[in-house]
């Protein structure tokens, strides 16, 4: 695995992550210097978005770069809102949320822009609650608990309520510390949006967004990077995070209990489980709710936006090689499983390669 890895040790102190396609230095022209390009494409991409599928993006940037050597990707891991917010202003190429484009948001954005945008997933990943301490690995939660957690009525983890989810476990008399994103955050609209649609009283008191009025005893932490090191560094932490960076940390997660009464690890065989079970319409606006089977229920979509103008040639052509390289490649999803993210179905990848040519179609 490459750089990223490192950097989720680091993440409370590097918000913004940027990586490239190409190595070495770029020699102005988009190349980078001492090297075969090759490929047919020269120059850089620019996006910002959520911080849910960096690690991804990094190995897919670093991968394509064997295809197309004289393009740089650079992506400023800031957050959901963030990315939706430059997306936009028109200050990037590319934008990355895990919440989708409102009707709203999409006026706004043709109004600045003048033409449509267009989004589209390229990925579906769990949101984990992730521990500090090794020996909860497998607690059982529901979406009642853990809304209780986050709104400090449970602030201890030998709690009764926890204790008759786990009679199993011996559950330690600590305080429990709850870590929440500190940014505006796809994740945290994910993990909002389940909680507000599994239980009324998170609906009413505080309801779904990328971002929350939270409760105070609670912990802020910047991007996925900062929760997951809040959790690491605070005895009795206990944070929501991309599943991703819980493998690569090596934390503790739980099991939830789905729709079905199910206890749910959040495994890719879950993830892709619950991801199936989606009814996805035309307009590329939905929630995964209400998973039974054997899904996880806090699972994820990343969305991709773009523009039908606006761009010059070169950087239309190099945004719809990269996104259809994404979506045509077996390298991507091998790439995507490894980290445990799951990948989209053949038919979905054919309805987004149709929103990827719209790119610059109006030009």
């Amino acid at each position: 695995m490459r750089k990223w890895r490192s950097l989720v040790a680091v993440g409370a102190t590097l918000p913004v992550v940027a990586f490239a396609a190409a190595c070495g230095s770029d020699n102005g022209n988009g190349d980078a210097a001492g090297e075969d390009t090759g490929g047919s494409l020269r120059g850089n991409l620019t996006g910002a978005g959520a911080t849910f599928p960096n690690p991804v993006f990094q190995e897919w940037a670093a991968e394509y770069g064997s295809v197309e050597p004289g393009v740089r990707i650079n992506y400023q891991s800031i957050g959901s809102g963030g990315g939706i917010e430059q997306f936009i202003r028109g200050t990037v190429d590319f934008g990355s949320s895990e919440r989708y484009l409102s009707d709203e948001d999409l006026d706004e954005a043709a109004t600045t822009r003048g033409c449509e945008g267009v989004q589209f997933p390229v990925i579906f990943g769990s949101v984990v609650i992730a521990f500090n301490d090794p020996a909860l690995d497998g607690m059982v939660l529901t979406s009642d608990a853990i809304a209780k957690i986050y709104d400090r009525q449970i602030t201890n983890f030998n709690d009764p309520e926890l204790q008759e989810l786990n009679p199993d476990m011996d559950l330690p008399d600590q305080p429990i510390i709850p870590v929440h994103r500190s940014d505006g955050s796809g994740t945290t609209y994910v993990f909002s949006h389940y909680l507000s649609t599994e239980n009324d009283e998170w609906a009413d008191k505080y309801g779904e967004g990328t971002e929350i009025q939270w409760a105070s005893g609670t912990v802020g932490g910047q991007g996925n990077e900062g929760v997951a090191a809040q959790v690491q560094q605070n005895r009795g932490a206990l944070g929501y995070v991309n599943q991703a960076y819980a493998i690569e940390t090596g934390m503790a997660t739980a099991h939830v209990v789905n729709e079905d009464g199910e206890a749910i690890a959040p495994t890719l065989e879950a993830t892709t489980a619950a991801s199936e079970l989606a009814d996805i319409p035309d307009t590329f606006q939905f929630d995964i709710d209400n998973i039974g089977g054997d899904g996880y229920p806090i699972t994820g979509t990343n969305w991709i936006f773009v523009y039908e103008c606006g761009y010059d040639d070169n950087t239309a052509e190099m945004l719809k090689s990269f996104w259809n390289w994404v979506l045509t490649d077996d390298a991507a999803d091998e790439l995507a499983l490894e980290l445990g993210y799951a990948p989209m179905g053949d038919s979905l990848k054919e309805r987004v390669q149709a929103q990827v040519e719209r790119i610059n179609s109006q030009n």
